[in-house]
Order: C-alpha cells, then sequence, then structure tokens
C-alpha cells in the first residue's frame, strides 16, 4: 500500500478480525453474500469483492452503496484473500469490480516499475494492466504499507527510517502477510533496495490484527501495518520513514473488469474518488478498527453525507 498505513487483547483481536469479515459470506469468500441481490450476475449486475482487510471491505462496500444508488444490481463477495487470490478472480468472472492501491497493483503487473509519484504510478498502472482490465479515476486518498516499530524499541536502536536497520536488521524478525516472502513490498525489497536481511521473517497476515499484536507483545521487531491504521497512534507504535521510496504511490483506485464498465459505473465509482482523500479515509476506517461500527453503516453514512447514495 501507498508503497510511502489500551494494547489489543485477544478479544479485541478477534473483534478487529469479525470487522474485517463485514459482509463476508463467511464460507466460501468467492460466494455471495446475504446482503447481494440473488441473480444480479444474470441480470446484468456487477460484482464487488475485496481483500481480506477491513479497508478493503469498506472501500468495498461503498463502492457497492453507490452503484446500487444508480440503480445497478449489485452482488459482494467480500474478504476474499490476497491480491494472487483475487485478481485471478477478476480475470474469470468470479468478480468484477475490487478497490485497489495503485503501486502494490502496478509491481503486480509490472516487476520492473520505476514511478514513485502519484501521476507516474498511475500511468503505468494503465499501461501494465492486461486488456481485459481497467482502472477508472484513481482518488486522493492514499494507504501505504510501512514498516512499523514499538517506539520504545525503535527508540532503543536509534532507528527512525528503514535506512537506519542496516548493521541491525540481522538480529531482528520482521512479520508481514505470507506474500512478503516473494513481494518487492517485502523481504525481497528490504534486500535490494536497502541492503538488509533479517534475522527472521514470520508470516502473519496484511496489516491486520496477527501482525498488531505480535508487535505489540514483542514477537516480532518490525512489522508491516497501513498508514491510515489507527492502532499505530493507539498501541505506542511508529512507522519508520522510507527515503528510498520502497513503498511507492498508493491511491486508492476502482479496478474492474473492463467489459463491465459503462457510463453509469463509471459515473458512479469515478464519483467516490472525487470525495475520498487520505484524511477522509482514515477517519471512516477508524469507525470500523476503533469504534466498531459495521462497515457498511460506515459506507451508507459517508455515501449520504457527500450525496452519492
Amino acid at each position: 500500500m501507498k508503497l510511502t498505513r489500551i494494547t489489543l487483547t485477544m478479544a479485541t483481536a478477534a473483534a478487529l478480525m469479525a470487522t474485517a469479515a463485514c459482509g463476508s459470506s463467511g464460507g466460501d469468500p468467492l460466494a455471495p453474500s446475504s446482503s447481494s441481490q440473488s441473480g444480479s450476475a444474470a441480470a446484468g449486475g456487477i460484482t464487488v469483492g475485496s481483500a481480506d482487510f477491513p479497508e478493503s471491505a469498506l472501500l468495498a462496500e461503498i463502492y457497492a452503496g453507490a452503484l446500487e444508488s444508480k440503480g445497478v444490481k449489485v452482488t459482494k463477495k467480500l474478504n476474499i484473500g490476497a491480491r494472487e487470490a483475487y485478481i485471478p478472480a477478476l480475470k474469470d468472472g468470479s468478480i468484477d469490480l475490487i478497490p485497489e492501491y495503485t503501486g502494490v497493483l502496478t509491481q503486480y503487473f509490472n516487476k520492473d516499475a520505476k514511478a514513485t509519484d502519484a501521476e507516474g504510478v498511475y500511468t503505468e498502472l494503465k499501461a501494465a494492466l492486461p486488456a481485459t482490465l481497467t482502472v477508472l479515476d484513481k482518488s486522493a486518498a492514499e494507504d501505504k504499507d510501512a514498516l512499523v516499530m514499538k517506539k520504545s524499541r525503535a527508540d532503543q536502536l536509534g532507528v527512525k527510517s528503514i535506512a537506519d536497520l542496516q548493521g541491525k536488521a540481522q538480529d531482528l524478525t520482521v512479520g508481514g502477510p505470507p506474500e512478503w516472502k516473494t513481494r518487492m513490498t517485502g523481504i525481497p525489497g528490504f534486500k535490494k533496495i536497502y541492503g538488509l536481511e533479517f534475522k527472521q521473517f514470520r508470516p502473519l497476515d496484511a496489516g491486520g490484527p496477527l501482525t498488531l499484536q505480535a508487535l505489540t507483545n514483542g514477537q516480532i521487531d518490525a512489522g508491516d501495518l497501513f498508514t491510515t491504521d489507527p492502532s499505530i497512534a493507539a498501541n505506542g507504535l511508529v512507522a519508520l520513514e522510507d527515503p528510498k521510496s520502497m513503498y511507492a504511490a498508493q491511491n486508492v483506485v476502482p479496478l474492474i473488469t473492463k467489459s463491465k464498465s459503462n457510463p453509469t459505473i463509471e459515473g458512479a465509482l469515478n464519483g467516490v474518488s472525487a470525495k475520498l482523500d487520505t484524511a477522509t479515509l482514515a477517519a471512516l476506517l477508524k469507525e470500523v478498527v476503533t469504534d466498531k461500527k459495521d462497515a457498511d453503516v460506515v459506507a451508507k453514512e459517508f455515501l449520504s453525507k457527500n450525496g452519492l447514495g
């Protein structure tokens, strides 16, 4: 993500995971949610998916509500998993639309992507997409992966940036999603861009409760959280600076099957993008993660407030 996101008890972590699953079918993540309109795919509707973390599910609910307000029949298949799972779902027609982030999506399709600024990344992304997929307008809202540490641990090591881990990483354990083992946003990127090799990598989750818990209880020294995550400040954590721009611009953008796009759908989704900025997204996510409000309720309130639903 932008590739620039009170200690939780086990009960709180479980609640957070439940929040992430808000709107999910609870079984097969590619099965329609109970709130979807049955038969929508056959009727020419659109199936909205999400990755398996709270912000993605929230954005999917916002997209779904904006489309429904324009009379589009919507099916929701939320919390599918990582990019390696939902991109194939887009390609085989299991879903038609998903919220994405420009930088990481560009790197998924183009391992040699160079741009780090918002416009450059967006341009590279459009050029890298398969012919069957397209992106609509990017929003000003940005959310990046961040390498996060306990502030006390960072102070102890004299670390403020990822670069400061040189000479120290070999004694540290880092945690993140399993995909970090092979992604340039994870272990390979730390080695190539910063020359870092950690003592151990622990596969956990994508900016979720497992990583947060491992950080707060000292099971890992550094971990992957997202820059919009209110848990960073709430738990005495600090996101390390990224002076070499390992994490490129990460603007929220709708990724859609090209054959499903039309002026009505484009207008609804571009309207959402026009109203989303980073501060707004962070505030909405706080309502879900910290205040424990249902993602669909937060989405409806956002759409109503902005004349989009």
